[in-house]
């Protein structure tokens, strides 16, 4: 394969400065922080049943933005000579070589140890469940290359803080850790096809896989039965939880949202694929808003 423009790889004359890195960890754009932080939010508050300790609170609450911006770090860094081929990436720290591969994985590495060190101040079953977090979020971003299901892999490292929660608050992993994680998962498809479908020519022409070339023009209604799916695990968590109206207010919420995101995605228009995406950051904050609520009322 061709290596990206020369322009698009050129080693920057001196050290990057930290904007550029804040750019590389994606801080300017947070809706990937909110699709992580709400399941994570979901899994604490069902945890404990209601409130959730402020450590707990405080410890994946920033541990979220590090493994976030972890993420998009090394998903930068092996997508270096290709992002230059797309549209919607070619200006990212790496790609115009603003920032070295060298300075990318010092800066992944060290955002790893900080969210390791939270971890730390949890209990030995959280630690040691954090190592497959850690594996799961190196290893999505070279996924594209040998898949068409690297969405699945990010789903499954996005909701890897729902088992991790479970075992800091409680100690233990119930049959619901894992409907809210196959949810999340199921969710973390829909929602990334949308944002595939934003790049879709272009990963093509380079050779990058997707969800979004795999399921072609079937791709609106493969969404949309994700989607009922999600719907659907989250129903029967609420059930299994013995939550109420609230809960079920929320989730019907979630439904018209996804409804909304189908009608934007209608043409596959690049700009409303992407709002289509950005939209779901309201879907999990109106789940959690009444799953808190429930538990509130249930108090």
């Amino acid at each position: 394969m061709a290596s990206a423009p020369e322009t698009q790889i050129a080693k920057p004359a001196k050290a990057a400065h930290w904007q550029t890195y804040l750019q590389l960890m994606r801080v300017d754009r947070p809706i990937g922080i909110y699709l992580v932080l709400w399941p994570t939010l979901w899994a604490l508050w069902a945890a404990a049943k209601g409130i959730p300790s402020i450590k707990n609170l405080v410890i994946f609450t920033v541990g979220t933005f590090l493994m976030r911006s972890a993420g998009c770090v090394i998903n930068d860094f092996a997508d270096r000579r290709l992002d230059g081929y797309v549209e919607r990436t070619k200006n990212r720290p790496l790609a115009t070589g603003k920032v070295s591969s060298k300075e990318a994985l010092i800066l992944f590495v060290a955002l790893l140890g900080m969210a390791f060190i939270l971890v730390l101040f949890t209990n030995i079953f959280t630690i040691l469940l954090a190592f497959g977090g850690a594996a799961l979020a190196s290893v999505y971003p070279f996924m594209k290359r040998h898949t068409h299901l690297p969405q699945v892999v990010l789903g499954a490292a996005f909701a890897w803080a729902i088992p991790m929660a479970f075992a800091a608050e409680i100690n233990t992993l119930p049959e619901e850790v894992w409907l809210l994680y196959t949810a999340t998962v199921v969710w973390t498809v829909a929602y990334d096809t949308m944002y595939a479908m934003v790049d879709r020519n272009d990963d093509i022409k380079i050779g990058i896989k997707s969800t979004a070339i795999l399921f072609g023009d079937a791709d609106k209604i493969i969404v949309a039965i994700l989607q009922v799916m999600t719907l659907a695990i989250l129903a029967i968590v609420g059930q299994r939880l013995e939550l109420g109206v609230f809960y079920t207010l929320g989730l019907i919420v979630a439904a018209v949202l996804f409804v909304y995101q189908q009608h934007l995605i209608r043409y596959r228009d690049r700009d409303q694929c992407f709002k289509a995406f950005l939209n779901n950051n309201w879907v999990g904050m109106a789940i959690f808003i009444g799953l808190v609520v429930d538990y509130l009322v249930l108090q």
